[in-house]
């Protein structure tokens, strides 16, 4: 169910949203967090479904501050969705003109779920420090998503710029099963140095650099970027270890697949799904804790990569 408010306050909107579940006999003791998403200009309905999808997992509050100061006279319109319309959280977005879009912080402080962890979400890549905003200041996890980032090195040195403990990114997200594949596979015989490590993309986007980083400051090893232009799915393509007994290979094949080649083993083929929003945004909300591999990867392994190099 969508309920509509026009021309209306953030108090009115708590009030009817308190009249919506006790007409429904609703209850939000449930409710583990408040998932703030930033959407500037378009309304970012994809991000909306991503977050319904995570309440399967993390039962919610979701404040959606559509902001667009340049839109004329200051004016707030409200949407609360509920029901089938909202997964198992509730969704209130907030659709804000003029001078009310120049001070987000106010605008949801009447929506907060009391003694809950806020967390921030910037669903585009043009957040490049997410403690600076008024929203980030509040929230103890801040997400940005730099996948889609037409400049992977300029999106990088932003994030570097202006990190701190608590900022997480979709586009390392992403990573975790090819990290999770590949560090098995070091855990098994032969237990050697790895020499090299070979890393091939579409393109050089944030996540390949970011996995650069990790391996260039984890193994202490070079790291190669290679571009290969074709029609797999994704950006990533494949990763190559180079040891004194051969090179480990895990190279995608399809959008759910992977081919993991080891010297002196067969070829294995290896479960690798494509993930969406869906899927790392819930990854991302079940620790609220800092990641301190993603820090090491971005502030010290993509700054050893001397990435004025690679370009």
């Amino acid at each position: 169910m969508i309920t509509k408010l026009y021309n209306t306050t953030t108090n009115e909107v708590a009030r009817e949203l308190l009249r919506l579940r006790e007409d429904g006999g609703a209850v939000a003791l449930g409710r583990v967090l408040t998932l703030v998403v930033i959407s500037d200009d378009q309304l970012n309905e994809e991000a909306i479904l991503a977050a319904n999808h995570a309440s399967g997992e993390h039962p919610m509050r979701v404040i959606v501050i559509h902001a667009y100061p340049n839109g004329g006279g200051a004016r707030l319109d409200a949407e609360i969705r509920i029901g089938s319309d909202a997964g198992a959280s509730e969704v209130i977005v907030l659709h804000a003109t003029g001078e009310t879009a120049d001070d987000p912080e106010t605008l949801i402080q009447a929506l907060l779920l009391p003694d809950a962890p806020v967390v921030a979400w910037w669903p585009g890549s043009d957040c490049d420090a997410p403690s600076e905003s008024p929203i980030g200041m509040l929230a103890q996890l801040r997400i940005v998503d730099t996948h889609d980032h037409p400049d992977g090195f300029e999106s990088i040195r932003q994030l570097r710029d202006g990190y701190v403990p608590g900022d997480a990114n979709l586009a390392w997200t992403r990573l975790t099963r090819w990290r999770a594949q590949i560090a098995a596979v070091l855990d098994q015989p032969p237990y050697e140095q790895v020499q090299s490590v070979e890393i091939v993309g579409g393109r050089v986007s944030s996540g390949i650099l970011l996995l650069a980083g990790w391996f260039r400051h984890y193994l202490k090893v070079p790291v190669e970027i290679l571009v290969q232009e074709d029609n797999l799915p994704g950006n990533l393509r494949s990763i190559r270890l180079f040891r004194d007994s051969g090179a480990i290979e895990l190279e995608r094949l399809a959008h759910d697949t992977a081919r993991l080649r080891q010297t002196g083993y067969p070829d294995q083929i290896v479960p690798l799904m494509l993930r969406d929003r869906f899927d790392v945004l819930s990854e991302e909300l079940r620790s609220l804790a800092q990641d301190p591999v993603y820090e090491a990867a971005l502030l010290q392994g993509t700054d050893e990569l001397q990435l004025d190099e690679l370009k």
